[in-house]
């Protein structure tokens, strides 16, 4: 028995080191190509207008916020992913690396349905001529209001369950475990669920600080590791969230001065 516990320690911290690789490949690469993708825009920057909105452009903003989604949202994500492969492993479920592949890819659709809202969102903004050519605002009003939406939020009581259930991966495994492939699926869709109600109003304050702003990207990505990871994270989002209200206020009445 000793032997056999053994064995299945060594299994699971294998699993777990190859699961953590797959999730940092999966971040470099991401971060990569926003990079490049932010450094191409700065080069064009003296020059740059905003483009019309073709679907071939469409396509590219759409894989644009996508790729940008995953590079903010899977280290943040990593405990819960890497939890699931140890229960899986612990419960001896057929195929625990599918099922954990299943369960990040179920997290990743839905942030990619917020990166299609995002996208759209974005063509809107650029149409009633709030979004620069360097894709951020460029109304101190919007600008502010969108601060304050944000930092309203950050008190809400959505905001606050969504975070409980981020924060917990234990409480939400144990509350939301479904067994077999499609459980994993569904699992990480209901997970990414309540990652976008923790995080989706955060991701407004791209458009005040610029969409490619690496600056803006990682500011908000850490933001977003430290509240759910932190001890006291629910109350680092309220501070937060007064902070934004305060600075929106600001912006709005230095506009009018």
């Amino acid at each position: 028995m000793r032997a056999a516990n053994g064995y299945l320690s060594q299994l699971a911290s294998r699993d777990a080191l190859v699961t953590l690789a797959g999730l940092l490949a999966v971040t470099v690469i991401s971060w990569w190509y926003i990079v490049e993708m932010a450094a191409g825009m700065s080069a064009m920057a003296p020059g740059m207008m905003l483009k019309p909105w073709t679907a071939s452009y469409f396509t590219m903003m759409l894989a644009m916020w996508s790729i940008m989604m995953v590079a903010m949202m899977i280290p943040s994500a990593a405990p819960m992913v890497l939890l699931y492969r140890l229960v899986a492993n612990k419960n001896r479920l057929a195929r625990p690396g599918l099922g954990t592949a299943l369960f990040a890819a179920g997290y990743l659709v839905v942030w990619s349905l917020f990166s299609v809202m995002a996208t759209l969102l974005q063509w809107l903004l650029e149409e009633w001529a709030l979004l620069s050519p360097m894709m951020r605002s460029q109304s101190v009003l919007f600008s502010g209001i969108t601060l304050i939406a944000a930092g309203l939020y950050q008190w809400s009581s959505l905001k606050q369950a969504c975070l409980r259930h981020c924060r917990g991966a234990l409480f939400f495994i144990s509350q939301h475990w479904r067994p077999g492939s499609a459980g994993a699926f569904q699992m990480g869709l209901t997970h990414g669920m309540y990652c976008v109600g923790c995080c989706g109003a955060l991701m407004a304050l791209l458009f005040v600080g610029g969409i490619m702003d690496l600056t803006v990207i990682a500011a908000i990505a850490v933001i977003v590791l430290l509240e759910k990871l932190m001890p006291g994270g629910e109350w680092l989002a309220r501070l937060l969230g007064a902070a934004a209200i305060v600075l929106g206020g600001v912006v709005i009445v230095s506009g009018m001065m």
